[in-house]
């Protein structure tokens, strides 16, 4: 077996990528103070041919040099916007009929691995701050709190990682079969 050469990945030019049908899938990230993190979701953002990012809060916006660090360019791609305020993110979403889904360790969470996606809907994944998590009032508010089942001794993954496990399961359950 051999590793395939960048020029032999066949993918999208930044143009392409604008045209592309995107994956019903918008990401809130609700006050992350990691830019690395930041970049991170952007890259795999592009990856799954996200719709859009909505960075709210004291997240930082590109561009960044620690942001393009870990995004390698997907902030030309991938559709973004500044918002202050997560809740009016929420309420705008919601007001368009989009799915409100929190990640985040809650009580009455439904574990990834149970969460089914309901055909013809638009989903809006919220990830919130390395610390604190995503908000009360946005958890309060969400239509549904999706937790990733965890076994070891530690409270919770990196924010990152958390937004490629969980839109890798959502895409792959939009987009069955691959």
């Amino acid at each position: 077996m051999r590793k395939l050469k960048n020029s032999e990945l066949d993918r999208l030019s930044v143009d392409d990528f604008k045209e592309a049908d995107k994956t019903p899938i918008i990401i809130v990230l609700d006050n992350i103070r990691s830019l690395n993190n930041i970049g991170s979701v952007f890259r795999t953002s592009d990856a799954f041919l996200i719709e859009k990012i909505y960075l709210c809060g004291i997240t930082a916006q590109p561009p960044h040099k620690d942001i393009h660090k870990t995004a390698l360019g997907s902030t030309d791609t991938v559709d973004w916007e500044y918002a202050k305020d997560t809740m009016q993110v929420v309420e705008k979403l919601k007001s368009e009929g989009v799915k409100i889904c929190s990640v985040e360790q809650a009580e009455n969470a439904t574990m990834l691995n149970d969460f089914e996606i309901e055909p013809d809907t638009k989903y809006a994944l919220i990830f919130g701050n390395e610390v604190k998590g995503v908000a009360q009032n946005v958890v309060s508010a969400s239509d549904i709190v999706v937790e990733i089942p965890q076994f070891g001794s530690k409270h919770s993954l990196n924010i990152s990682v958390s937004c490629g496990v969980v839109v890798w399961d959502v895409f792959s359950k939009l987009k069955k079969p691959i």
